[in-house]
């Protein structure tokens, strides 16, 4: 068995190992493993065979377990029991696994065959993974496993059949296989003949245990794959190999149930058996010729069988058994049994198959025999009938591939019926006749009116059969084949004739079948012009009579070329006469009549019939015929044609006749089908000239745009009909016509277009795009001249569309200019270099560089314009390049944008839509231009400005930004610097300045991107520098302005967003040379270039830097310029300490030399003073000892030269010389202060105090010139040495005053202190007074923050001793001394003052009060009877007044956001100021409210209640407080004990605004908030609970997160360092329970109770619990912790003073008053009286405040509690 096995891989056969041997041994014992014999059933693995042991042994326990596994029921483990098998068979050892092959056969044949496929496909899997581990070691075992292994890899499950295959090739090469088969041929039949005749369901699968259903398909399956497995098994054996199982297979085929499965009912074994059959036929051809009287019926009489799955096999088959067995028709009665059964599947259209079936038809005719066929005529008739009634079924109809393969067989079988020979004539001509009259024309008719079909192959087909026919009439025969077949020519001819007019001869008729018709007469003509329907590669027909010419034509290319029409034209010189003749006379007779139908019937449908058949048929001889048919319809016509018209050819005629007439009819959408009859009007004409002149006709008529657009676009589309026009299109009388096009277009586009005339105008723009942009050949269609001419008439037409104001109205016609000039610069070489197109290009690149409001372009026509330019600038550049001129585009643009930047006309949009346009034009330069930089560079060199114009622009930059750098002191002028300030508040147009600076930094940073650099290194970086300073010192100027106008703040982010900043130039380029500029340009202007300077120095080191410093430049100290003087001050803080020193040692020599004639000048001390203030400015002191020498060089100047001290006098003539030595002296009075040293003498304390009171009687005076900007920082600067001199001595320290003048605090505190509020309280309310609009001016704001700083030293008892003259108003409610109340109603108006510094200064002030006003309500308390229930007090009237005032003000602007949302207040705002307002007026009442007695507190919060002031508030605080009140850094959802909030921290409210503004209003809120809770508790708590849901919850939410945690930290604080002492009660608390426990002992009565706070304190309730208590009954206790309890809910104070109460109450109870019996209560909770009102029955007392509310709510007088009327 070893010798004859098959070779495995490569390797050569040995030994079988240890189980070959044994099973050698045992040879008995292999049929007992269960699959090798018949039996399945399921009978566990180990055979019970002798050996067994021995085998069972070898195995592997691993794979024991496994194999076990696989015998079980379930899928699921049967498919990971096999998945397992695989895998130890590809990772165990070879002799491990040799082990399981004794086993495997049994297991492999029964699971191969498992009802899962996913178990088959996993079985084939792990079997190809043993054959790769053991390889030859299987040869013993093959034969038990090759049948099942053959079934395996025809099993109708692809994946498994697949994975079969694949292990089968990987056991044997493929040269291999088939001795591998033919060595287990006997096997494999046996398995195969036991399945195919034996099994049954019920053998195949257990019937207890499986469902029939699934028995069933088991069965149906394997019968199929054994089926497919005897196919395999015949096509793979060797030949000699066959003759050896003839025996068997003899005695398969003798069986009927072999035979029965032809009529199965599966289709699938149906197939299978078919399959089989067909091998047979094909493999034993002899075999099936002995059992021919089984195969043709059991083949043949299934010829009807429309099973999709059987019907190739079936008709496989079928062409087998005719051919195979000769005399196959002599079993089966055809005519009754076969032809019938044919007729009705093709009479049905092949039910579906068609595709299948018709390409067999011809093979299947051809071998039908003449007894079988006979007769021949009815035979054909029924057959062609059949098929064209199969053609016509809604199935063939509906699907191309079924109705090709239908007209395809039918023209095969035709031609092959033509060729029949039939003995007699008569018979051969009827049967033509038959088949051209009534089978081919009829099916030519039917096709022609089902649209579905005109598309299909039946024209190129009848093409082709013509051509055979054509041959062989050619061919002269001696048996008379010519004769024949011409007859059939003309028989044709005459039948398709009468057929086509009867589709043309009626009005009605069908347009689609017209179209048809005219391709098909097409395809005739020419069938290799015509591109056929599909070009897939088909079965080719030859018939054997034939030529070999024709072969070789049906054998061309597969793939066709559409050809030239002049290829075209020569082919039809060689075709057939045989065919030219007939079909121009079928072409002639159907466009006679359709000629009538023209012309009589006026039918819209034959003209264009007529235009179809004359494009593929322009002959004179079609034109001569429509002309006679013109001719006899109208006879006065005719006669009055003139000799020069009878001359003219045909053609000319028609045109001159119909055509024209057609052509200007108007009503006619389509005109396309009347350009093709003009075309083949063209065609006929003689020559060029003579076309010529008759378009040039044509043009001067007044015809529709659309037919020259038409005629155009034919002309570019087919060369042939282009050298039909050229001449014409070169001509001046088109070119002229397209010039007024363009002019009339442009014009239309500038008036109002009627939605009718759009679709015309649309046309003619196409026309103009068409005519220029198309281009043959390198030259233009029209003429150049032309071309030119219409480009001026566009850019004209742009120019003016710019200018319109009226939007919309432009945009079709730029629409259509934008197309026409985008497809001319992009296709028409040299374009550009035309004057007209350069100015197109920059008119075009001008609208994309205005903003559209301007324009009133939509995006959509923007985008186009933009396109269209970038492509022109593309194209010019390489035209520039290649012919080396100047471009005019790029100096007029240039030029323009200039122009545009400098003229200070734009907005931010409209300079970022320039700067944009202009950066896609630098980028575009760059990227056409490569690195040479030369078009870049020019470009950028035209823009920038020259030096005047430079200076211009300056000039334009208003002045107003000196204000905020004179007044900080960083720059100091001795010149009143503002001529005319222009206000900035109002421009909504951006200074030139800041234009051209920003587009050029941008085209700059462009160019220093793309490393693009021209010309001089060093001239290029000092002009980039230019450009660079000059952004930077636009980004200055806006940096200094005060407040800037939200125009600018866009500006600057507009340059953020397009990266025009100083980071992205230090990124490109090295920035020394840059610092150098600036400090040049510092030196020679000063001023606010100075402050550039120091920014641009202050980014990088100024120390470390290489800069050539201004006071190094000699040894002496150069004479002080403005700019010199400016840039010291500017570079002062950047100083080193050493450097520092120079210069005040430089400053101060300078000053002892200097003449007292000069002390104003720059170069003398008013420049020294300035510079020194610089340096000592926030610096630590150098040089302290020299501060008292200049001291004395002052007081020396005052003591020679008074006047020059601006003391209490008016400034009306004061230089601005003087004024600013005097600021500067001031200036230096508090560096002084706060860095000297030494003791200062009485003297010199004596020039300071008296200077500075001096000074300030001139401020004081002088109100009225604060609109002098050097008087209004003269003004400051004297407030703010007041200021300075008031911090000095509030703050002195003991050791600091031991050091003072003997005196000195006294005369501060009595004389000069007093004399600064003297003079400044009055000026403050005057200059609020008279100014209405603090934001008359930044000047106007500083002179109030430095009188308003000055203003908050102010003392309480200088405050009540004010000198402001009396202020009251009428009918004003109060207890206040009048001096008090006039002081009110002074101060508390000025909290809504628009100034923030005003705002916080009488805050100030009046908080120094609040705390002294409550006492004078006390004192009137007592007038008030405790009659009434509802007491209400108003806090001071001033400040309620200002209140109602804010409220109502706030509320117009708060009420539309939502509680809970943060409103967003813009700093320095009027909101802001309102806001501020609004929330220090609260402040203050709330530190009145604390200052108030519990009795008053009562009052004041009925009166809150009554006016629901305080409930506004609340509601406005949860507007205004953050979401997130953290003050910095990372926030957690949970705020820790560490986490800062603006409750947490207090807030300080300076008047010179440290911090940040914009959270001033948040941190002020939430300290509003905090004092409420705190100091309403109750109030706050009444209105959280009467809050709707939402804003419930949104309250207790934030409370609780922020707000409580600090309260109760603070109330057991408060608690715990309350110095209050009881009598009888102590108070402990406990901070980490948040419990306050309460002891009250008297005598033997001990009482404790415990007070827990809230979560949400103090919005939820304070509990109170009990704790020990001896001696009180239980009704009595419980109604004390009751009265606890609500003292603390409703009365606004703290837990001790809650306490306080209720131990009046309960010592009251103890000393004998009786509770009322009303409240329960002794002390009333809200008013604190005693039970006063008595029964005069029962005698009970009663509140007053309890009684009023028993009789008001119950509506009767009776006593609570006897029920008598109460007196």
């Amino acid at each position: 068995m070893c010798c004859k096995s098959p070779h495995f891989y490569t390797l050569s056969p040995s030994s079988s190992g240890q189980a070959a041997e044994l099973l050698a041994k045992e040879r008995g014992t292999v049929p007992g493993f269960i699959g090798f014999g018949t039996s399945q059933s399921d009978l566990g693995y180990v055979p019970a065979v002798q050996g067994a042991e021995e085998i069972d042994s070898l195995m592997d326990a691993d794979f024991r377990m496994v194999l076990r596994k696989l015998s079980k029921r379930d899928i699921t483990t049967k498919l990971k029991a096999m998945q397992e098998f695989g895998t130890m068979c590809k990772e165990r050892e070879v002799e491990v696994v040799k082990g399981v092959l004794p086993y495997w056969p049994r297991i492999y044949c029964k699971i191969s065959l498992d009802h899962d496929r996913r178990v088959r496909e996993a079985t084939q899997q792990s079997f190809e993974q043993l054959i790769l581990k053991v390889k030859k070691h299987l040869a013993p075992y093959l034969k038990s496993i090759m049948g099942y292994w053959l079934i395996a890899q025809c099993d109708i499950y692809s994946p498994a059949a697949s994975a079969a295959k694949v292990a089968f090739e990987k056991a044997f090469l493929s040269s291999k296989q088939p001795e591998a088969l033919a060595f287990c041929k006997d096997e494999i039949l046996n398995v195969l003949q036991d399945h195919l005749l034996k099994e049954t369901p019920d053998t195949l699968s257990d019937p207890q245990t499986v469902p029939e259903e699934e028995r069933e398909a088991k069965f149906f399956r394997i019968l199929t794959s054994s089926l497919l497995a005897l196919k395999k098994l015949l096509s793979m054996l060797p030949k000699k190999e066959m003759h050896s199982l003839e025996e068997k297979l003899m005695s398969l085929l003798s069986q009927n149930k072999f035979w029965k499965y032809s009529k199965h009912s599966m289709p699938q074994v149906r197939s299978a058996f078919f399959e089989v059959a067909s091998a047979f036929c094909q493999y034993l051809p002899e075999l099936v010729k002995n059992e021919a009287p089984r195969v043709c019926p059991a083949v043949l009489l299934s010829i009807d069988d429309g099973d999709a799955v059987v019907c190739p096999a079936l008709w496989e088959a079928v062409l087998y058994t005719i051919a195979t067995i000769e005399d196959c028709w002599s079993h089966v009665n055809a005519k009754k049994g076969v032809l019938p059964k044919l007729w009705t599947v093709l009479r049905e259209g092949g039910r579906g198959l068609a595709a299948v079936i018709y390409p067999n038809l011809l093979p299947f005719i051809s071998k039908v025999p003449p007894g079988i066929a006979g007769p021949k005529l009815e035979y054909f008739r029924t057959f062609f009938s059949s098929v064209i009634q199969g053609l016509s079924s809604e199935r063939a109809i509906t699907s191309p591939s079924e109705s090709s393969a239908i007209i395809t067989a039918f023209m095969e079988c035709l031609r092959f019926a033509m060729l029949q020979k039939i003995d007699e004539d008569d018979d051969q001509i009827q049967i033509h006749q038959m088949l051209i009259y009534d089978q081919l024309i009829p099916l030519t008719d039917a096709v022609l009116k089902e649209p579905r079909l005109q598309n299909g192959p039946l024209f190129y087909q009848i093409a082709e059969t013509l051509s055979s026919w054509e041959a062989k009439a050619e061919i002269s025969n001696d048996d008379g084949t010519d004769e024949v077949f011409q007859k059939l020519l003309s028989d044709f001819w005459d039948r398709l004739l009468k057929m086509c007019v009867l589709h043309v001869d009626t009005l009605d008729a069908d347009e689609k079948s017209l179209f048809a018709l005219s391709g098909m007469l097409e395809i005739l003509q020419n069938p290799k012009s015509a591109t056929k329907p599909n070009n897939r590669k088909a079965l080719k027909i030859r018939f054997t009579d034939e030529d070999e010419s024709e072969r070789d034509t049906e054998n061309g290319k597969l793939t066709e070329v559409r050809k030239s029409d002049s290829e075209i034209q020569a082919d039809l010189q060689h075709s057939s006469l045989l065919r030219k003749e007939p079909l121009e006379n079928l072409v002639c007779s159907l466009a006679e009549l359709s000629i009538v139908y023209v012309n009589e019937q006026k039918s819209e449908l034959h003209l264009k019939f007529l235009s179809a058949l004359l494009n593929s048929f322009s002959s004179n001889r079609v034109f001569q015929v429509l002309l006679e048919q013109g001719n006899d319809t109208s006879s006065a016509q005719a006669e009055s044609q003139n000799e020069s018209e009878a001359c003219e050819s045909p053609s000319v005629q028609f045109l001159h006749m119909n055509l024209i007439t057609w052509l200007k009819e108007d009503w006619r959408k389509d005109t396309h089908f009347l350009v093709d009859i003009l075309y083949s009007v063209l065609n006929c004409c003689n020559s060029n000239d003579e076309r010529k002149i008759i378009l040039d006709d044509l043009t001067k008529m007044d015809l529709q745009w659309i037919i020259f657009l038409q005629l155009i676009q034919k002309a570019c589309s087919s060369t042939t009909k282009l050298s039909l026009v050229s001449d014409w299109l070169k001509g001046d009388a088109l070119g002229e016509k397209l010039v007024m096009l363009a002019d009339d277009l442009c014009h239309l586009g500038l008036k109002s277009i009627a939605p009718s005339s759009e679709s015309s105008s649309s046309e003619r723009w196409t026309l103009l795009s068409l005519v220029l942009s198309q281009h043959i050949k390198n030259e233009s269609l029209i003429g150049e001249t032309f071309v030119e001419r219409i480009i001026d008439k566009l850019q004209a037409a742009l120019s003016k569309a710019k200018d319109l104001s009226e939007a919309g109205n432009t945009e079709p016609s730029v629409s259509f200019i934008c197309d026409v000039a985008s497809s001319f610069f992009s296709s028409v070489k040299g374009c550009l270099l035309m004057p007209s197109s350069e100015d197109l290009l920059l008119t075009i690149f001008q609208l994309c560089a205005q903003r559209q409001d301007a324009t009133h372009l939509t995006d959509l026509l923007v985008c186009k314009l933009k396109h269209t330019w970038m492509s022109g600038v593309s194209s010019l550049v390489r035209q520039l390049r290649s012919m080396q001129k100047q471009s005019t585009f790029l100096h007029k643009s240039a030029l323009w944008v200039k122009n545009q930047i400098q003229s200070s006309s734009l907005d931010v949009k409209s300079l970022q839509v320039l700067i944009s346009a202009v950066s896609d034009l630098l980028s575009k330069l760059m990227e056409e231009d490569g690195q040479s930089g030369y078009l870049v560079g020019a470009y950028v060199e035209h823009i920038t400005p020259n030096k005047t114009e430079w200076g211009k622009l300056h000039e334009s930059l208003s002045t107003e930004w000196i204000c905020k750098p004179l007044l900080e002191g960083r720059l100091s002028m001795n010149c009143e610097p503002l001529g005319s300030c222009v206000k900035l508040c109002g421009t909504t147009k951006l200074p030139g300045h800041l234009c051209t600076s920003a587009l050029l930094s941008k085209m700059v940073l462009l160019v220093l991107e793309n490393g693009v650099v021209h010309g001089n290194d060093d001239t290029e970086r000092k002009k980039i520098d230019n450009i660079i300073a000059e952004l930077l010192y636009s980004l200055q100027w806006i940096e200094e302005l005060e407040n800037p106008p939200y125009l600018l703040l866009e500006y600057l982010q507009m340059l953020e967003e397009m990266h025009i900043t100083y980071e992205k130039f230090s990124t490109l380029s090295n920035t020394t040379s840059l610092q150098q500029t600036m400090l040049d340009r510092s030196e020679e202007h000063g001023r606010l270039w100075s402050l550039t300077m120091a920014k641009v120095i202050r980014v990088e080191n100024f120390g470390s830097s290489e800069l050539k410093k201004p006071f190094e430049t000699t040894e002496r100290f150069p004479p002080l310029t403005e700019g010199r003087l400016h840039t010291l001050q500017c570079l002062s803080p950047l100083l080193t300490v050493e450097e520092n020193k120079t210069l005040v040692l430089h400053c101060v020599s300078k000053l002892l030399t200097c003449p007292q004639t000069e002390l104003s000048s720059t170069d003398g001390p008013f420049g020294c003073l300035s510079i020194l203030n610089s340096c000592l400015n926030d610096r630590t002191i150098v040089a302290d000892d020299v501060l008292p020498g200049i001291l004395n060089i002052i007081m020396s100047w005052k003591n020679d030269n008074e006047d020059s001290f601006l003391f209490s006098c008016n400034l009306k003539e004061t230089s601005a010389q003087l004024l600013a030595f005097n600021i500067e002296v001031m200036r230096f009075l508090p560096l002084l202060l706060k860095y000297h040293t030494t003791p200062l003498a009485d003297n010199e304390w004596d020039f300071i105090l008296c200077s500075m009171l001096a000074w300030l009687e001139t401020t004081s005076e002088n109100r009225l010139l604060y609109h002098v900007p050097l008087v209004q920082i003269f003004a400051c600067v004297s407030c703010d040495l007041a200021s300075a001199l008031s911090a000095f001595f509030e703050a002195a320290a003991p050791e600091t005053t031991a050091n003072l003048p003997e005196n000195l605090i006294g005369e501060w505190k009595e004389f000069f202190s007093e004399g600064i509020h003297n003079l400044l309280l009055p000026l403050l309310v005057k200059v609020t007074g008279e100014t209405k609009n603090a934001s008359e001016g930044s000047f106007q704001n500083s002179v109030l923050t430095s009188l308003g700083e000055a203003l908050t030293y102010i003392s309480k008892d200088q405050l009540l001793n004010h000198k402001l003259p009396a202020k009251f108003v009428a009918g004003q409610k109060t207890n206040l001394p009048d001096e008090l109340q006039t002081l009110l109603n002074t101060l508390c108006p000025v909290l809504l003052f628009p100034a923030r510094p005003v705002q916080i200064s009488v805050y100030h002030m009046l908080y120094k009060l609040m705390p002294e006003l409550p006492k004078f309500d006390d004192e009137d308390l007592k007038s008030y009877g405790d009659e009434e229930e509802e007491l209400a007090l108003s806090p001071p009237a001033a400040l309620m007044s200002v209140l109602a005032t804010q409220e109502r003000l706030l509320e117009d602007i708060l009420e539309c956001i939502p509680v809970g949302e943060s409103a967003v207040i813009h700093p320095l705002s009027d909101e802001f100021c309102l806001v501020l307002g609004y929330l220090l007026t609260w402040k203050l009442t709330l530190t009145f409210f604390k200052a108030a007695s519990s009795q008053l507190r009562v009052l004041y919060s009925q009166y809150f209640r009554k006016t629901k002031s305080l409930n506004k508030l609340l509601y406005h605080l949860f507007r205004l407080m953050p979401e997130n009140p953290v003050l910095s850094g990372p926030t957690s959802e949970v705020p820790n004990k560490d986490t800062k909030t603006f409750f947490t921290e207090e807030q300080h409210l300076g008047v010179k605004g440290t911090g940040v503004l914009s959270s001033q209003i948040p941190h002020l809120a939430c300290s509003v908030y905090r004092t409420t809770l705190k100091d309403l508790p109750a109030m706050v708590r009444l209105w959280w609970n009467s809050c709707e849901k939402r804003v419930f919850n949104i309250v207790d939410k934030f409370t609780s997160k922020y707000v409580s945690n600090v309260l109760s930290a603070q109330e057991i604080s408060a608690v715990q360092t309350s110095t209050q002492l009881f009598n009888s009660m102590t108070v402990k608390a406990r901070s980490a329970t948040r419990e306050v426990i309460a002891t009250y002992s008297v005598d033997d009565i001990f009482i404790e109770l415990i007070i827990q706070l809230p979560s949400n304190y103090p919005l939820g309730s304070i509990t109170v619990e009990s704790g020990k208590r001896v001696g009180v009954a239980v009704q009595q206790w419980r109604n004390w912790m009751l009265q606890l309890s609500t003292y603390l809910t409703h009365q606004n104070g703290s837990i001790m003073e809650g306490l306080s109460l209720w131990k009046n109450n309960v010592d009251k109870r103890f000393e004998g008053v009786e509770d009322c019996m009303i409240c329960y209560s002794v002390i009333h909770s809200s008013n604190y009286s005693l039970p006063k009102k008595a029964c005069r029955t029962c005698k009970k007392k009663f509140h007053s405040a309890c009684l009023y509310k028993w009789f008001t709510s119950s509506n009767k007088s009776t006593c609570p509690l006897c029920r008598e009327t109460f007196f």
